[in-house]
């Protein structure tokens, strides 16, 4: 695997105004990705994942930071420079449904990357590249005249893969790519997603709210909290010596299939601080149950590494 890192991702900030103040979406987070590596990016709904994931890839513009991508600040790329660099950088949506034109066939929707880009003009090979790319996800030949509403939702993320793969790219963001299948399903597409890694070489930013996912699929997990990188270790690593109290709280409500084994359960009280005009203290602090009232209110902790490649945002252990 190639020690250089693919993507750098630098004090990476999204601020959106609203009439109640500013939202701070995504505050001050950075990370480096490796060629050929996954990142997982976990927390809960509203924890600013999914915005962190898209304003990587210029989906929405951030409000200030680097990002880094094979050496190339692409914060600084003019609109038609960054289409040229899109074809590098794609996206899984999570509802793959809504992502996906109803009135276009399979044929259509994979082919729409060649239409916009122009990379492939003519009809038959146009066609013969779709083929491809159906094998490839796992679709049927059968299947390419179909509508997205006469497929279950495993096919329909399948032509979501087959549409991000189309323009053979490096990196692709999965933002949730299984929270809206049945569980049978998910571990299919989580299979079709590792064995593509594999054979392209593709590196992910693997975004859920679910860690027993993200363990089996994951090199390194990030776990974020209103808007902050609150921890970040190898997979390994942060499942078996967890350190911020959040991650400890989000491990222990992972569901165990065994009735025999108690599990301690972490129930964390109070009430998530408001994103808008954020208080200039650790954002976990009001639902912390390890709370220091001395040092927690006293500015945001930064994020420090406590062992190699552990890193931890917490006054409690920094």
């Amino acid at each position: 695997m190639d020690n250089q890192p693919l993507l750098e991702v630098r004090n990476l900030k999204k601020y959106f105004k609203t009439g109640a103040g500013l939202l701070q979406a995504v505050d001050d987070v950075s990370f480096t990705l490796k060629k050929g590596e996954t990142l997982g990016l976990v927390g809960e709904s509203g924890c600013g994942k999914t915005t962190t994931g898209r304003a990587i890839l210029r989906l929405v513009e951030p409000t200030s930071g680097e990002i880094i991508f094979e050496g190339q600040d692409i914060t600084k790329l003019s609109p038609k420079e960054m289409a040229k660099k899109r074809k590098d950088m794609q996206i899984i949506f999570q509802d793959p449904f809504s992502s996906l034109d109803p009135k276009k066939t399979v044929n259509n929707l994979i082919a729409e990357p060649f239409n916009i880009t122009k990379s492939i003009t003519d009809k038959y090979e146009k066609e013969k590249r779709v083929l491809e790319l159906m094998e490839t996800v796992g679709l049927a030949e059968r299947l390419i005249n179909t509508y997205p509403h006469e497929l279950d939702g495993g096919r329909r993320q399948r032509i979501g893969i087959a549409r991000a793969l189309a323009m053979d790219p490096k990196f692709i963001v999965c933002d949730e790519p299984v929270s809206a299948l049945d569980v049978s399903i998910q571990a299919q597409i989580l299979n079709l997603l590792k064995e593509l890694q594999i054979k392209h070489g593709l590196t992910y930013i693997f975004i859920t709210h679910d860690l027993s996912v993200v363990n089996h699929f994951s090199d390194t997990i990030a776990v974020m909290y209103l808007g902050k990188i609150v921890e970040k270790a190898p997979a390994e690593e942060l499942f078996t010596n967890p350190i911020h109290p959040y991650t400890r709280a989000l491990l222990s409500a992972i569901p165990v299939p065994d009735v025999d084994i108690e599990v301690k359960r972490i129930t964390l009280k109070g009430e998530i601080t408001s994103p808008v005009n954020m208080p200039d203290e650790c954002h976990f602090c009001k639902r912390c149950y390890e709370i220091d009232e001395k040092i927690c209110h006293k500015g945001q902790p930064p994020l420090i590494e406590i062992s190699p490649e552990h890193f931890v945002a917490c006054f409690r252990y920094t």
